[in-house]
């Protein structure tokens, strides 16, 4: 007997299965003695109930058995069990199966029946350290996936905070984030982009104002329409805005969104004045739904235009504003929706969003 056996204490379990009692008694009686746990069952079928319906970590099965082999056991068990390591016995190398079914049935190791379990013990040991290494890695995984949600939880939170610091200053732009958002979304969506994405899109269109904290209350809450000097003064905010969120790691992605969602594709717009596909497609699928909704807003100096003169304004801005396809997309959203049905859609948010 080798000397580790005596002193071997561990919890892994092993179902032994063959048709011969002898030898399935004398293979739990030796591993036990090195202090696994041992079941063991002379039915090949029963064994495939007990596997699908417990726990073993390495199961020690036999080839040729009756009324089905060992090969067609794994064969099953596999179907719903991909983890536990199994090791196959024969009476003789001549009627093991070939090394390509040992393969496709992922079976861990062959043993041939001996006097002596020496090899057997060693080729148990081997798949136990392998399970070890595995749970390590299980809980290095799971370790990092609660630090991941812990880190989303806070980036979702810092989100809200952000951006209500923006919606708080004014009653009439309140909400107006969220739908852009809310109407960006539904324009990438609509375009067949993908879930990150729409997601990036998401963000950005919930902090794409985010530079109008740096604006004074006298402009930013003027009731009037604003002077020349006082509308130099709002177009910084999207340059504001992306100095802000390049301070936050997290918020990078969203950077050249929120500082060129004001650029215009003839070349006319702040602050960079890029044109056409220069601009980031984010940034112009954003103009188009900031657009829309500034429009249809009530502020302080007017009424919203509703939706018919709102898109008018937007097939009107075609390849000078607006990118001609994001408006098309737009405009085919709504009449899809149906005009009423979309505009009360973004009103009753806008209702939602001022009583959050």
């Amino acid at each position: 007997m080798r000397k580790s056996r005596a002193k071997t204490q561990n919890q892994f379990s092993i179902l032994t299965v063959d048709d011969d009692t002898i030898m399935t008694s004398a293979v739990e009686s030796y591993f036990k003695k090195a202090g696994y746990i041992v079941e063991t069952e002379n039915d090949p079928r029963v064994a495939i109930e007990k596997v699908r319906n417990g726990h073993f970590d390495i199961l020690l099965l036999d080839f040729l058995m009756s009324p089905i082999c060992g090969d067609k056991v794994v064969e099953e068990i596999r179907t719903f069990n991909k983890d536990i390591y199994i090791i196959l016995l024969t009476g003789h190398k001549s009627m093991a199966p070939p090394i390509k079914t040992i393969r496709e049935l992922d079976i861990q190791g062959y043993y041939e029946k001996g006097p002596r379990f020496d090899q057997l013990e060693l080729l148990v040991e081997s798949c136990t350290k392998s399970i070890l290494q595995m749970r390590t890695i299980r809980g290095y995984q799971d370790e990092l996936s609660l630090m991941y949600q812990n880190l989303k939880d806070s980036y979702v939170e810092m989100i809200q905070a952000m951006r209500q610091l923006v919606d708080a200053r004014n009653e009439y732009t309140r909400g107006h984030s969220d739908r852009v958002s809310a109407i960006a979304v539904e324009i990438a969506q609509a375009m067949g982009k993908s879930e990150e994405y729409c997601e990036t899109i998401r963000v950005a269109g919930l902090f794409h104002d985010i530079g109008k904290i740096g604006v004074p209350d006298e402009v930013l809450l003027k009731a009037a329409r604003l002077s020349d000097e006082e509308y130099s003064i709002i177009k910084k905010h999207s340059e504001k805005g992306a100095q802000v969120l390049s301070s936050l790691t997290a918020f990078h992605h969203i950077v050249p969104i929120v500082r060129s969602h004001h650029e215009r594709f003839d070349g006319k717009g702040y602050p960079d004045g890029l044109q056409g596909y220069e601009i980031p497609e984010e940034a112009r699928i954003m103009a188009v739904a900031d657009s829309y909704d500034a429009m249809t807003s009530d502020r302080q100096y007017r009424k919203g235009l509703g939706i018919d003169k709102a898109m008018d304004e937007l097939i009107r801005g075609k390849g000078t504003q607006f990118d001609s396809d994001i408006v098309d997309v737009m405009i085919k959203l709504i009449e899809t929706t149906g005009r009423e049905a979309f505009f009360q859609k973004y009103l009753e948010y806008a209702r939602d969003s001022v009583e959050a």
